[in-house]
C-alpha cells in the first residue's frame, strides 16, 4: 500500500510539474520564416560558379523610383502586404489585406513582434545594388518584376532596424547580425542574382563562397 502510494503521490507530482511548466515557461519564439525559393547548398553552389564577375557599376541615374513597388499581387494585397501575410503567423487582415493580427519573426536578428509597422519587406539584394550589377540596362517592366518578386527569396520580412543598418551593401560589407540566418541569406542572395542574371564582383563572391563554407 505504501508503494502504491509513493507511485501516485510520484506520478500526480510528475503530472502538475508539467502543468506548471505549461502556464509559467516563457513561450519559445517563433520559428524563423524564411520567403520561399531558397536552394539547396549544392544548387546554390553551381549557381555561384555560374554568376559573372565583374566589377560592379556606378550608381549614376540611380533612383528608387526606377523600380515601381510595391504593386498588387493578389486581390487588395500589395507586395509588401503579401509578404507580411505570407511570412508572418496566425496573420488576420482586413478586407484592404491590411494585417490587424498575428505575429512576425525577423531572421536577421531573431526579434519577434505583433507589430507589422516595425518591420520592413527587404530587397535581399537591394535596388541600388541590383542597378550596379545590370539593372541599370533592365527595362521598366522587368524591374517592377524583381522589386515585387513574391516568388523568389527576394522579399523578407525584417526589422526595421537591420534592414537599414543593411542598407545597399552586399554580402561582402554586411551579414545578419544572426548568425544562424547567414546560410539561408548566402543561398537565397546566390539565386536571386542567378534568375536575374546579375553581376557578382570578386569580394562579394568570396564572401559568398566563405559563407557557403563555413555556414552551410
Amino acid at each position: 500500500m505504501r508503494t502504491f502510494r509513493r507511485r501516485l503521490f510520484s506520478s500526480s507530482a510528475t503530472v502538475f510539474a508539467a502543468v506548471l511548466l505549461s502556464v509559467f515557461a516563457p513561450a519559445a519564439p517563433a520559428a524563423a520564416s524564411v520567403p520561399p525559393g531558397i536552394p539547396s547548398k549544392s544548387t546554390a553552389q553551381s549557381q555561384l560558379n555560374g554568376l559573372t564577375v565583374q566589377a560592379e557599376g556606378s550608381s549614376a541615374g540611380y533612383d528608387r523610383s526606377l523600380f515601381p513597388h510595391w504593386i498588387t499581387i493578389e486581390g487588395n494585397c500589395n507586395a509588401r502586404e503579401y509578404v507580411l501575410r505570407r511570412d508572418g503567423s496566425n496573420v488576420r487582415t482586413d478586407d484592404q489585406c491590411r494585417p490587424i493580427s498575428g505575429s512576425w519573426y525577423s531572421a536577421f536578428d531573431g526579434v519577434t513582434t505583433t507589430d507589422p509597422s516595425t518591420f520592413d519587406i527587404d530587397h535581399l539584394v537591394p535596388l541600388a545594388e541590383a542597378w550596379r550589377s545590370g539593372a541599370d540596362s533592365w527595362s521598366t517592366s522587368k524591374r517592377r518584376d524583381f522589386a515585387n518578386d513574391v516568388n523568389a527569396p527576394a522579399l523578407w520580412a525584417v526589422t526595421a532596424t537591420s534592414n537599414r543598418a543593411k542598407g545597399d551593401k552586399d554580402p561582402a560589407d554586411w551579414m545578419p547580425p544572426r548568425t544562424a540566418a547567414h546560410c539561408d541569406y548566402a543561398k537565397a542572395w546566390i539565386n536571386v542574382k542567378h534568375r536575374y542574371r546579375l553581376t557578382v564582383d570578386s569580394a562579394e563572391k568570396s564572401a559568398l563562397q566563405g559563407t557557403l563554407n563555413s555556414r552551410c
